[in-house]
């Protein structure tokens, strides 16, 4: 198996799949080629604070 490094593109589009649980084969054997996980796991935890963040704002605006 080669290892290969993922552009920035491939690694949202990787986690945006996991996020909603769609994900072809394809992509995956890809994902799991890349040479560190370090960059999913920081997308992922920027990805989910900025998901966090966004349903708190829109709270904050409907509750008064």
């Amino acid at each position: 198996m080669s290892h290969t490094k993922a552009s920035t593109w491939q690694i949202i589009k990787a986690v945006l799949g996991a996020f909603i649980g769609v994900q072809s084969e394809k992509q995956r054997l890809q994902d799991f080629q890349s040479d560190s996980a370090v960059p999913y796991i920081v997308t992922g935890i920027l990805m989910a604070a900025l998901f966090v963040s966004v349903l708190l704002l829109i709270v904050s605006f409907v509750v008064p």
